[in-house]
């Protein structure tokens, strides 16, 4: 399961060192981590990445196939997680370890800067080869940070994008060695982390206002839980 560590005013949160899939469970967790991060006041910054193989493989499938029913409330879920990271009051970076496919591709794209293991692994939105359309809110997280030639790459071909390629098309920042990629990550937001969390959580909500509420919007449609 997901975990939280600190390194002076730089949190890392490790999503695991299996798949990573979205399962409740999995997302319940992330989300008490991500509070933990946001309720503080003093500098900060966060790191996310996992172990082994994978960054994140996206939605847990096999569950939502098991439990059809508890589908709209577990795509709630997904989007509120996504919504909270998008605009969290202090600056964020992915270390992409690995392959982030689907919904893992999407939480490494919410953060505000990408750094991706440079010798293995993909960054890839599968959705339109396994039929499976992005919902209006992750549609709109995606083109919100990326280019318009780079979303129509990214969201309607299915190309699986290695590092160097993913930087090219600006889905991250750099590519970086996979014993140096953590350290990278780091080194990037900890000069940022003393900014102001009030302004720096104004200034995302505002630049991502049109996403995070289209993300929010599936929440307002179902009951609470």
């Amino acid at each position: 399961m997901p975990t939280l560590s600190q390194d002076e005013a730089v949190h890392v949160l490790d999503l695991g060192d299996d798949e990573n899939r979205f399962s409740p469970s999995w997302i319940a967790t992330v989300n008490e981590l991500l509070e933990t991060v946001a309720r503080g006041s003093e500098a900060a910054a966060l790191v996310t990445t996992g172990r082994g193989k994978f960054f994140s493989n996206g939605l847990d499938l096999g569950w939502v196939l098991a439990n059809s029913d508890q589908a709209p409330a577990y795509l709630r879920d997904v989007q509120v997680l996504l919504a909270r990271l998008l605009t969290l009051p202090v600056p964020t970076i992915a270390a992409v370890n690995g392959h982030a496919f689907g919904a893992g591709a999407i939480l490494a794209i919410a953060h505000d800067f990408r750094v991706m293991r440079s010798d293995r692994g993909y960054l890839c939105f599968p959705e339109v080869d396994i039929n499976v359309p992005f919902t209006p809110g992750m549609a709109a997280l995606i083109q919100a940070k990326l280019t318009p030639a780079a979303a129509i790459a990214a969201m309607t071909t299915g190309r699986r994008f290695d590092a160097p390629t993913a930087v090219e098309f600006g889905l991250v920042d750099r590519a970086a060695e996979a014993s140096a990629l953590l350290a990278t990550a780091a080194a990037a937001v900890r000069p940022l982390a003393g900014k102001d969390r009030g302004t720096l959580g104004s200034i995302k909500s505002t630049m991502f206002a049109d996403a995070a509420a289209t993300l929010r919007a599936a929440a307002l449609s179902l009951p609470a839980t």
